[in-house]
């Protein structure tokens, strides 16, 4: 049997077409039903008068014609039996010559018409048997070439299991061998692929999905959720849950097609969900590539700078199977601060927080810290991640986007702004922040200083306090000198040196220290809102 390269790229059926281009020349049809396409799921021939009870979906009927001799051979009679035929959904029926009738009856093909029945006459030089003997050679080479097709295709599943974005390219394969679009998505409802079917058929909107998402993701144990949409490709959408050994729900694969999936076609199908769910179990679990990296960091720590380029490369490589990521890609570090909950709930432990922030960052690399967590992730952690993360009440630093030798930097200046976090209460971006001491310090933190340092010029009455604020801001940005802060205050320089006597021992401070100086010049940034209160 030949196959055309449409057949064999894809996993299909045997269908009426196929099966009449197999068979001699000598059919000759009479009307077409229009069921070429159809799948055929056997030949029988049958003189009942009602053969439906004992027909499966998409048969091909042969009759010589018994049943409508005498009175069944009426208008009306025959009616009745092609309109129970397309009742049971007969792909066509085939009417053989003699030795009942010398032609097809003008009645029966009046009702075949009447109904869009497909209906062949078959001459005397080719017996029923003849065509169920030839169906049943052309089916057992068609199964043999399906099973050709599924090893290729389960072959190229692996081959995608094993690329640097084995989500992706898995179902780029998946829609490849089966006419289906398909979304899969993590276990917080967000898509992380996509696969468009062959014919451009592309996912329905993500809220469409939702209530079947929420099916999918809060039950328990195998099975699959249903629905159908009146839009292309979508008129049969089938929902598969990714499961954990401990069958937690770690995401699912939604698939959408405008017709039922053939048996191989499904089996191609469960292999994927099989496949997929080891790549999830594997992310959060599995995998032996963040052991290696530990070891090799922990026993060879210089090897991350001054190590040979095989060995730099081979770190690479174990931190991408890590993140799910590319050796190129860049990744980020990430800290979490529980605001609201600062300790780990009692008897619970932080394993379930750990395999939260795996799921949520798409990570194994998380490390349970006394004041939350510290992660390297690949994503960007965009808003929409940000806010899920905060509805459970953390704060995170999200790093710069940085590459293996820098991740160690990365994490100190993440650190350096963990504490504005905790007293603020708000998630910062560290591409965000402007590095510098009072960017870094933070308002509460700099209004606390100057509150402190400051204390006894701003207990003092206005028309003193700010006399003395601005000569102190004065005299600094002048790097202490007499005559440059004189002329900028537009005083004596007597003056200035007088209150800047004054000032040091209200504040009971050796304004001659270059660290006091710095102190006071960085509280003075932050006064004018504390002296605006006090008035």
């Amino acid at each position: 049997m030949t196959v055309g390269p449409a057949e064999s790229g894809r996993l299909s059926f045997v269908t009426l077409q196929q099966f009449l281009d197999q068979l001699p020349p000598l059919l000759k049809p009479l009307h077409d039903g229009g069921s070429g396409g159809r799948l055929l799921r056997w030949v029988e021939p049958s003189e009942l008068e009602d053969p439906t009870p004992y027909l499966p979906e998409g048969e091909f009927l042969l009759t010589a014609g018994l049943p409508f001799l005498g009175d069944g051979g009426t208008p009306a009679r025959v009616d009745a039996y092609v309109r129970r035929l397309v009742e049971a959904e007969v792909a066509a029926l085939g009417f053989g010559i003699r030795p009942y009738f010398d032609a097809v009856p003008d009645v029966v093909l009046d009702a075949c018409r009447r109904h869009n029945l497909t209906l062949f006459e078959v001459p005397e030089s080719l017996p029923f048997a003849a065509i169920g003997l030839q169906f049943s050679q052309f089916l057992e080479t068609d199964n043999a070439r399906v099973f050709r097709q599924l090893a290729e295709t389960n072959r190229q599943l692996m081959r995608a299991v094993l690329s640097p974005r084995p989500e992706h390219e898995l179902l780029a394969a998946l829609v490849q061998r089966v006419p289906v679009w398909a979304v899969m998505v993590g276990a917080d409802g967000r898509v992380r692929a996509r696969g468009t079917s062959a014919g451009g058929s592309t996912a329905v909107e993500l809220s469409l999905l939702e209530p079947m998402l929420e099916r999918l993701l809060s039950g328990r144990g195998p099975r699959v959720e249903m629905d159908g949409f009146d839009l292309p490709g979508s008129a049969l959408v089938v929902g598969h849950p990714l499961r954990s050994t401990k069958d937690a729900n770690l995401g699912a694969l939604v698939l959408g097609s405008d017709v039922p999936l053939t048996p191989a076609q499904n089996n191609v199908v469960q292999s994927a969900v099989g496949l997929l769910e080891l790549l999830v179990r594997q992310r959060t679990s599995g995998s032996l590539a963040p052991s290696q990296l530990a070891t090799a960091v922990l026993l060879h720590p210089e090897s991350l700078t001054a190590g040979g380029t095989r060995h730099v490369n081979g770190l690479k490589d174990l931190l991408a199977q890590s993140l799910s990521s590319t050796r190129s890609a860049p990744m980020r570090v990430v800290q979490g601060i529980n605001v609201e909950a600062p300790q780990w709930p009692a008897g619970d432990g932080p394993v379930r927080e750990l395999l939260q922030w795996r799921r949520m960052l798409d990570t194994k690399l998380v490390e349970i810290t006394d004041y939350g967590f510290a992660a390297v992730t690949r994503l960007r952690v965009d808003d929409a991640l940000l806010a899920d993360v905060e509805k459970l009440g953390w704060r995170l630093v999200v790093g710069e986007p940085t590459e293996l030798a820098g991740l160690s930097a990365a994490y100190q200046r993440a650190t350096s702004l963990r504490g504005q976090v905790q007293r603020s209460g708000q998630s910062i971006r560290a591409e965000e922040v402007s590095w510098s001491v009072t960017g870094l310090l933070g308002r509460e933190a700099g209004t606390l200083l100057a509150e402190r340092l400051l204390q006894p010029v701003l207990a003092l009455e206005p028309d003193r306090r700010h006399p003395l604020l601005a000569v102190l801001r004065g005299w600094l940005s002048e790097n202490g000198s007499w005559d440059a802060s004189a002329k900028l205050l537009g005083l004596h320089r007597n003056s200035v040196r007088r209150q800047i006597g004054v000032l040091g021992e209200l504040l009971q401070m050796d304004l001659n220290q270059a660290q006091v100086r710095a102190e006071l010049w960085i509280a003075l940034q932050y006064a004018d809102s504390l002296a605006g209160r006090a008035d």
